[in-house]
């Protein structure tokens, strides 16, 4: 494995930028295209808005849900978010998307702070969870999640997969377009 420190800043940043643009989208589609983080995201209020970052002014994503209950990006927001997930530093969230980390060990590490209800983190911890397991190859994603889902089979991963690649794909035409 790659020790974060032995990463320079500028790639660090890069590699945080663009993973958390990705784990942005893939949130909003998982939440088109799995069941289980669809049941997950129904459960936030309408209009709910969420949001992870790097302290102080890294990299981040806004989403709020939706009144048909998905997750869309949003650019900006003139309030507050009702749940933020920080890492407190860049090399914090590059191990855990770098897969060196896991999001519960992040947590249990301090090295990330939920701002908001602690019941909603729970459940983003969920979504991601659910997502990372479905578009990440298997010995990846149990690095990358606390545990990995025994009843997931083969085929769910990858039908899930493809519907939230070919759906992060499409987002990425739509925006250059």
């Amino acid at each position: 494995m790659i020790a974060a420190k032995s990463v320079k800043p500028a790639l660090q940043l890069a590699y945080v930028k663009l993973m958390m643009d990705v784990i942005g989208r893939g949130l909003v589609m998982a939440s088109q295209v799995d069941e289980e983080v669809k049941q997950e995201v129904a459960k936030f209020p309408d209009h709910f808005t969420l949001s992870m970052k790097v302290f102080p002014h890294g990299p981040a994503f806004i989403a709020r849900v939706t009144e048909s209950k998905h997750l869309e990006l949003v650019p900006d927001l003139d309030i507050k978010p009702d749940l933020t997930i920080t890492f407190k530093h860049l090399n914090h969230a590059f191990l855990v998307f770098s897969f060196q980390e896991s999001t519960a060990q992040a947590f249990a590490n301090d090295r990330m702070i939920a701002d908001g209800d602690i019941s909603y983190a729970i459940r983003l911890v969920r979504c991601l969870n659910k997502m990372e397991a479905l578009i990440l190859p298997k010995l990846v994603a149990e690095l990358a999640v606390k545990e990995y889902p025994s009843n997931l089979s083969l085929k769910e991963k990858l039908t899930g997969a493809a519907g939230i690649y070919l759906k992060v794909a499409q987002s990425y035409f739509k925006r250059s377009a």
